[in-house]
């Protein structure tokens, strides 16, 4: 049995893809990287915006158009969200309401030597690889308590639900003898813990305490936050930031969704403007530098021309690196759906197209400013690494170097790139 992934949306679920992949290599499976050669493919959908959904039924016809033979399972959020769409659709064999491992296996090969000899499926187990990437996962929540008015994802994911420490710890053990980064995921990891302590738990558990013994007990990787919101990073997660010896990367992405208290509170969002600009302020200012980024939202109802330029303000004073600028989508059986002072597409590209405009301004001062300084870079691929910071690099020179190496070298500049010689 041939199988072929193709994975849509965040981090999580290219983390879902991973153990779809364990279980059915379990299961005498081979991955192939072209659906062409497939006997079966799995899609493991996004539904964060229209577009994505969009993306994932034309991907099933793709497939299904170039290799008719191949058996097509749907998984993923949009899945969950659109069982009956992707049902009815013709191309497709199976749908999974989400991300069982275990489903899409049945699916795909429910008869193979592996159960005969096993009791349990080895999807229970913890992940030891990532292909084929430098960079390991390590997914430490699902699901999301928060009741943000344009979300889709909690309606997909449910609610937030925080894997055990001890298994944590060990599957980055694994993970750290072919990865020399892992990076930490899940769909809100600022809520690591929060249901663990409230069962009654001795030790208090926050995605802090947890990383600390990460960098105790797994010394020779670096780690790496992904999404976070800003007003969840406690004082504990700044002092290893700082203190770690980069170890824990001075990079964050911290979604800002709106720049104005108005819009942010017909969103649903927890925070102010000024809670957020606060804390970003004193975390940048407490190290030497910081790769910077975060989801904007543009044209949520009833944002007006001030409301945008509260956005653009706050933007502009903030030591951005990158912005993912979206313009809004609604998402069915979101409060947001319902919402009135639909505000125009023209006017939505317009503000999206400025805001990414001055993202990639302030992107392009910030790399001009590492020029000269030391970066520790993770080797991708024969010519281009990643630093600490989330800056993609040339690597000049005749490395002696292998993909997944950690080298470190100062940043230069050639034809408007930056470059590591090494």
């Amino acid at each position: 049995m041939k199988v072929h992934f193709i994975t849509h949306g965040c981090k999580a679920n290219q983390y879902d893809t991973e153990t779809f992949r364990q279980e059915l290599e379990a299961r005498g499976a081979d991955i192939v990287d072209s659906p062409d050669e497939a006997d079966a493919c799995v899609v493991n959908t996004c539904t964060v915006t229209h577009k994505a959904d969009r993306t994932a039924r034309k991907a099933i016809r793709s497939v299904k158009r170039d290799n008719p033979n191949t058996k097509v399972v749907v998984a993923g959020c949009s899945a969950a969200q659109r069982t009956e769409d992707y049902t009815g659709m013709d191309e497709v064999f199976g749908v999974v309401e989400g991300h069982d491992q275990i489903e899409v296996a049945n699916l795909i090969a429910p008869e193979s030597p592996y159960l005969d000899k096993h009791e349990e499926p080895v999807g229970a187990e913890l992940l030891d690889h990532h292909e084929p990437r430098t960079r390991g996962w390590i997914k430490v929540q699902d699901g999301c308590d928060r009741n943000c008015a344009f979300c889709a994802t909690k309606l997909a994911r449910g609610a937030s639900r925080s894997r055990d420490p001890d298994a944590i710890v060990e599957e980055a053990k694994r993970l750290s003898r072919r990865h020399c980064e892992l990076v930490f995921t899940g769909i809100h990891i600022g809520h690591y813990g929060r249901d663990l302590s409230a069962r009654g738990e001795s030790q208090e558990h926050t995605l802090s305490t947890l990383i600390a013994r990460l960098l105790e007990e797994v010394p020779d990787v670096r780690f790496r936050l992904g999404s976070i919101e800003a007003t969840e990073i406690d004082d504990l997660m700044i002092d290893l930031l700082e203190q770690s010896g980069g170890r824990l990367v001075p990079h964050l992405h911290v979604p800002m969704q709106a720049g104005s208290n108005k819009v942010l509170r017909r969103m649903r969002r927890w925070h102010t403007r000024e809670d957020y600009r606060d804390r970003l302020v004193e975390i940048a200012g407490r190290l030497p530098y910081l790769g910077l980024g975060a989801d904007v939202m543009v044209g949520f109802p009833g944002e007006t021309h001030d409301d945008f330029l509260k956005t653009r303000e706050l933007v502009e004073k903030l030591p951005y690196t990158y912005l993912h600028v979206f313009p809004f989508s609604a998402r069915e059986g979101t409060a947001a759906e319902e919402m009135d002072g639909k505000v125009d597409p023209e006017v939505k590209a317009r503000r999206s197209k400025e805001l990414r405009e001055l993202a990639m301004d302030k992107g392009e001062r910030y790399r001009a400013s590492r020029v000269g300084q030391a970066a520790e870079i993770v080797v991708e691929t024969d010519d281009t690494g990643m630093t600490e910071d989330y800056l993609r690099v040339g690597l000049t020179g005749d490395p002696d170097t292998r993909i997944g190496d950690r080298i470190y070298a100062p940043l230069e500049m050639e034809d408007g790139e930056l470059v590591a010689r090494v």
